[in-house]
């Protein structure tokens, strides 16, 4: 090859990768895209790419679903935003997510129309700082697909049936993998049917024994009164850590399903409590005050293990029910012994339960294990005689309000069991081998605390 060829072929290799390169830079570089009308955000939709923010003016959106249609890249999502409060979907107005995903939606009001739904073909979408006002069609959100995650939203004033957040799956039985429900605030529910008013259903009856894998955390709820369960598990393998409930009907419930892991809850006031069906969960670490409900719920069942995904109840069996600090002026422990199966084989360990003057305990079950519990301020009803000491705990309020050890505190250092499931307190601070009895590892530092509306939320940090 002659040498004038090659510096033709040179030049133009380097030509065509300078324009492919100009191309590439193009495509990396993240637009932002103004739209100010339903007809313009269609059409601005269609075209983002990877990395773009599209600006949604303010106004008022309810002629149909507004189809996104596009996805971007983990490194790199698509941004659907609006400033706080000024762009509501009502009526029929809406995003349709089909098919999109990478997806971050924020600072919406969906008003009194569809809600938004994020189908099971729509995965690792983000939906965040987004007002959701009670959508009389049905759920407010409905997630279906995996790795959602759902934050830093109110759902407020409800006063239809219906959820304000349901997670389910593709299918009849599978669920949403890996979602992520952090730092929401659910308020006001107030529907107050007998059932169909959760605040958040993590998965539905036949769904019960599809791992999850969800984690819900750090989330307020207040005056959760549109059902009985104001967390509503109906799934597998989740975690539901370091949420408040205040003011409340509404029960952290795991109704269906099995191995969930319950930690660092605060639930305080109303009638709200801790209560689980199935087999193999963890309950630790967990503050129960003022309820004038029972604070924790061993259930019976219609059936000891489900194998139909049915609707009945299902017995507790394998449960650990440990270091938790639980008062209130009801049944501090409730063996639900009524139904055909008894709770079996459940474990309460290590465990503050400060009376006000009702039994500590109602019920019974089989099998049932009990070591290192201190009880206060009532008699023990059920419980065992030997099963637990009777001493005062010396419980003092923090600046919070809420129940601590005092610093002579015959809960110190009195744990009998080790139980390697719980390294931390409700503090999130580590625990000696020489652990405390209840939810605090006593400590002049007392970090944890009840969420307030300042910690959730669209504004919040």
């Amino acid at each position: 090859m002659s040498h004038a060829r090659k510096v033709v072929i040179a030049a133009g290799v380097a030509a065509l990768l300078a324009v492919g390169g100009a191309q590439f830079a193009g495509a990396a570089t993240p637009r932002t895209l103004v739209s100010s009308s339903p007809s313009q955000l269609s059409a601005t939709l269609a075209q983002a790419r990877p990395g773009d923010r599209v600006v949604v003016g303010a106004g008022v959106y309810d002629a149909g679903l507004i189809r996104v249609g596009r996805s971007g890249t983990a490194r790199a999502p698509i941004t659907i935003a609006a400033a706080l409060g000024q762009v509501r979907f009502s009526g029929a107005g809406g995003l349709d997510l089909t098919g999109a995903s990478h997806v971050v939606v924020q600072g919406f009001v969906f008003a009194d129309g569809n809600g938004l739904t994020v189908p099971g073909d729509a995965a690792a979408n983000r939906i965040t700082r987004n007002t959701f006002e009670g959508n009389k069609g049905g759920a407010d959100l409905t997630v279906k697909a995996n790795d959602t995650e759902v934050d830093h939203n109110t759902f407020e004033n409800r006063t239809e049936q219906g959820v304000y957040l349901q997670v389910v799956g593709p299918g009849s039985n599978d669920m949403a993998q890996r979602v992520h429900v952090h730092h929401n605030y659910f308020y006001n529910h107030q529907y107050k049917g007998a059932n169909g008013g959760e605040s958040i259903r993590f998965g539905l009856s036949g769904r019960q024994h599809a791992v999850a894998d969800g984690l819900i955390e750090n989330n307020l709820f207040d005056k959760a009164d549109g059902d009985s369960e104001a967390i509503s598990i109906k799934s597998s393998n989740n975690v539901v850590r370091y949420n408040t409930i205040v003011n409340s009907r509404g029960t952290l419930s795991l109704r269906h399903g099995w191995n969930t892991r319950v930690e660092g809850n605060i639930l305080i006031g109303g009638s709200t409590g801790i209560r689980f069906f199935g087999n193999n969960h963890v309950v630790i670490n967990n503050i129960v005050e003022d309820t004038s409900g029972p604070a924790m719920e061993f259930g019976g069942g219609e059936v000891r293990d489900d194998t139909t995904s049915g609707t009945d109840h299902e017995a507790s069996d394998h449960c650990v029910v440990a270091f938790n600090t639980l008062s209130g002026s009801d049944y501090l422990i409730w063996y639900e012994s009524s139904k055909k199966y008894p709770p079996s084989d459940d474990t309460l360990a290590d465990n503050i339960l400060l009376g006000h003057g009702q039994a500590a305990a109602k019920g019974t079950g089989t099998s049932l294990h009990f070591t290192g519990d201190i009880l206060s301020g009532s008699s023990a009803g059920s419980l065992p005689a030997g099963s637990y000491r009777n001493v005062d705990p010396k419980l003092v309020r923090d600046a919070n309000k809420l129940l601590r050890p005092a610093a002579n505190s015959p809960a110190i250092g009195a744990a009998t069991g080790s139980y390697p499931q719980v390294t931390l307190d409700i503090d999130k601070q580590t625990r000696p081998s020489a652990k405390d009895v209840g939810a605090d590892q006593y400590n002049t530092s007392a970090p944890g605390r009840p969420l307030t509306t300042a910690d959730v939320g669209p504004k919040a940090p």
